[in-house]
């Protein structure tokens, strides 16, 4: 049996065209009976490095008893030269997060994986305490199991008062190794209590990592990279997936 949080994320791969760009993480988040894909806003667009992707491609699992079995699935990021992905913002500017509506039409016959839902939020009168053991799914470097296609899962703790917005952004800071590739994946908690709503997914969605946080002012010769990276809260999603 397979672990149903690894089938939640799935490898990126951004595409210009016909030219490969970078690697990232996304993973698959549903409300009602729409599936989206999400992951960070700059695997989408970047302007700072000029990453301007014109689609995606994941990696869909086809057989829950063989995980060998996969294919790539295109996701297009224009329509009739618009943008068809969603992205937030609020007081202190734009949101790391995008998300993309998946057509369940199209998705290849059988396709196997795990999705978050709204049930898999923290409630607001939750708390997660500084120093809990959070799990971050994900692809460094686009690092995977490169037979049977799935991701790996990095220690991370919470390193920051959580419901507090880090210097005023909309994220929470996690101590954790990690590196690029792993833009996009979502930040879990293992659930204290048995939920039926959770099904066969017994994890808090918490947030969706960014980037490493670093100072400018540090040596680079005589000090350490800090080792924290930003996460943006998950209840954005549930702006971000509204009709």
């Amino acid at each position: 049996m397979i672990e149903t949080l690894l089938l939640t994320a799935s490898r990126i791969s951004t595409f210009d065209l016909q030219r490969p760009l970078t690697n990232a993480t996304g993973f698959f988040f549903e409300r009602g009976n729409r599936l989206f894909l999400v992951t960070s806003r700059h695997v989408v667009i970047d302007k700072p490095t000029e990453h301007f992707p014109s689609h995606l491609e994941i990696e869909v699992h086809l057989d829950a008893t063989n995980m060998t079995a996969y294919t790539a699935y295109s996701i297009p990021l224009y329509r009739d030269g618009k943008s068809i992905w969603r992205q937030g913002s609020d007081s202190a500017g734009e949101i790391d997060v995008a998300v993309v509506e998946l057509n369940r039409a199209t998705l290849p016959k059988g396709a196997v994986y795990r999705a978050f839902t709204p049930d898999h939020l923290l409630a607001a009168s939750e708390q997660v305490e500084v120093g809990s053991s959070l799990l971050i799914v994900g692809f460094p470097l686009g690092f995977q199991d490169t037979l049977h296609h799935l991701p790996v899962v990095r220690q991370a703790v919470n390193a920051s008062s959580f419901g507090l917005r880090f210097q005023g952004n909309g994220y929470f800071l996690t101590d954790a190794r990690t590196h690029r590739g792993t833009s996009g994946a979502p930040v879990v908690i293992r659930d204290s209590q048995d939920n039926p709503a959770h099904g066969d997914l017994p994890w808090r969605l918490l947030g969706i990592h960014s980037a490493r946080m670093d100072m400018g002012t540090r040596d680079l010769e005589q000090d350490e990279a800090l080792g924290l990276n930003c996460t943006w809260y998950a209840d954005i999603l549930m702006t971000l997936t509204e009709k």
